[in-house]
């Protein structure tokens, strides 16, 4: 039989029957829906520098038999993998890293699939060589497929690409019954800090899990300035718009678990985490009080909650974040692969890589010996 790469200009262009048949339904980052309301939001595409270029393997009948979320890309923000000082070091060689190519859920440091293969793991190497060719044929310096799927990766190395590695911190569910059992595997000073911690933060609020039609309009006005306040003091401005949180709301009401802080019934903080087969994923953060560990309470003792109450196997709880050790999130590896144009370049970047993985695995070592669960 014969394929046909054929690259799109937007996910929208794809039926949604189609691209969701190839990504399956455990991971909402990659979910067509999730993709066509960051398009139709502005939230990419536009003067966003993420300009959607999905790319398709085409097999009998035009019909979809693989595909790559993936962007041009032309800076390197809203990615979590860091590749600032690579575009650097090229440019003061003389080259144009950007643009370049980007396979990812825009703004969403969490793991999933990146190869979207339906039942077909035979066309990932024809889908990347795909991706190769599209650099290679426009001058791009590269293509970044970040936060893979573990049992992805072997498929990005078989295609000759360099493999990368960072940490986050998750939390893994390990048959927990209540939050109470949890903190039974934990020391003893530990379990207490948590138990004072969560006592503070509850103090004086009233703290709301809302998923599906629970969610109201006036829940994403009050989340939205949440999201900008946090964003005018990390990233300078919000990677989405207004329009995308009413789109979510719309649309993927009943894969999201928004955690609200209510103060006189108002509310003055929240947590936006969206539901997954395996995993809840928190995503945003903001408040508009300042309140001893109500950070902590909403984004991860609460998650901690609602994945022991929905059945999940872990909490994916964001980018960085060293504190959240002591609350029994531990490090985990998270996965990128990298495909670099100029042979030179290459040989340069994987040097780095190289060096930058053992640094790594040593680093998950020591973090992983100050995790609060009860030792021997």
């Amino acid at each position: 039989m014969t394929y046909t790469a054929r690259i799109h200009k937007a996910v929208s262009e794809i039926a949604a029957e189609d691209w969701d048949r190839l990504a399956g339904d455990g991971n909402p980052f990659v979910s067509h829906t999730f993709l066509t309301l960051l398009e139709e939001s502005g939230s990419v595409g536009g003067r966003s520098g993420w300009s959607p270029l999905p790319i398709v393997i085409e097999g009998e009948g035009g019909r979809p038999a693989a595909a790559l979320p993936a962007y041009l890309k032309t800076h390197s923000q809203g990615e979590y993998v860091f590749d600032h000082a690579w575009a650097d070091a090229w440019h003061r060689a003389g080259g144009d890293y950007y643009p370049k190519l980007q396979i990812a859920a825009p703004f969403t440091p969490a793991t999933g699939p990146r190869l979207l293969l339906g039942d077909r793991p035979d066309l990932a190497a024809p889908l990347l060589r795909a991706a190769e060719q599209l650099c290679d044929n426009n001058g791009l310096s590269s293509a970044h497929a970040t936060f893979i799927a573990p049992e992805q990766m072997p498929l990005f190395e078989a295609a000759g690409w360099l493999p990368r590695s960072d940490i986050q911190f998750h939390w893994e569910n390990r048959g927990y019954a209540s939050f109470a059992d949890f903190l039974g595997v934990l020391s003893s000073d530990k379990r207490k800090n948590l138990r004072k911690e969560r006592a503070r933060a509850q103090d004086g609020v009233d703290i709301r899990q809302l998923t599906g039609d629970m969610i109201r309009p006036e829940h994403w006005d009050a989340f939205w300035l949440f999201y900008q306040d946090t964003g005018a003091r990390k990233w300078g401005r919000p990677y989405l718009t207004r329009e995308a949180f009413d789109l979510i709301g719309e649309r993927m009401a009943d894969k999201v678990l928004l955690v609200m802080a209510f103060l006189d019934d108002e509310p003055v903080a929240g947590a936006l985490n969206f539901i997954g087969r395996d995993a809840l994923y928190g995503r945003y953060w903001g408040a508009l009080v300042e309140k001893p560990f109500l950070h902590f309470e909403l984004c991860y003792y609460q998650a901690i909650d609602a994945a022991i109450a929905l059945g999940l196997s872990r909490v994916e709880a964001g980018a960085q974040g060293g504190h959240k050790l002591a609350r029994g999130y531990e490090p985990v590896q998270t996965l990128s692969a990298h495909y670099i144009a100029d042979p030179n370049f290459r040989r340069a970047v994987a040097d780095f890589l190289r060096q930058e993985r053992a640094g790594v695995a040593q680093d998950q070592l020591v973090l992983g010996t100050r995790t609060p669960f009860r030792k021997g």
